[in-house]
């Protein structure tokens, strides 16, 4: 496996949040697919959890390094076992495999990626 970029990105809930109160359902839906804020709306924390996916997909952008990536070409997801995944559409990450983590308390969120190359 070889590591082709990292990323890392931390994000204010606060900010987010407001972003949100200020631009509503226009903001959610430029930045996230349907299916994560389906997913999200099943959260306890809701502005935690948008907030580490935001910082989640800044953090995919880094380690890509693709300008013409946009928002809902990053999916943010958790598998089964609450495992955060990344997945890529539109056939921008042919090739490569994105990791991503993410960690919330209650003012911040902070999620790291790494890409690497498929065997």
């Amino acid at each position: 496996m070889k590591i082709i970029g990292t990323g890392v990105d931390i994000t204010e809930v606060t900010r987010l949040k407001k972003a949100i109160e200020k631009w509503g359902e226009a903001f959610l839906n430029r930045v996230f697919t349907d299916e994560e804020l389906v997913n999200a709306k099943t959260r306890g924390s809701l502005y935690q959890h948008l907030a580490g996916r935001f910082a989640a997909k800044e953090a995919v952008f880094k380690a890509l390094g693709d300008a013409n990536l946009n928002w809902k070409d990053v999916v943010i997801l958790n598998d089964k076992e609450g495992k955060p995944f990344c997945r890529i559409l539109n056939s921008r990450s042919k090739g490569t495999e994105v990791i991503v983590s993410i960690s919330h308390v209650k003012n911040y969120a902070v999620a790291n990626a790494i890409v690497t190359k498929k065997p």
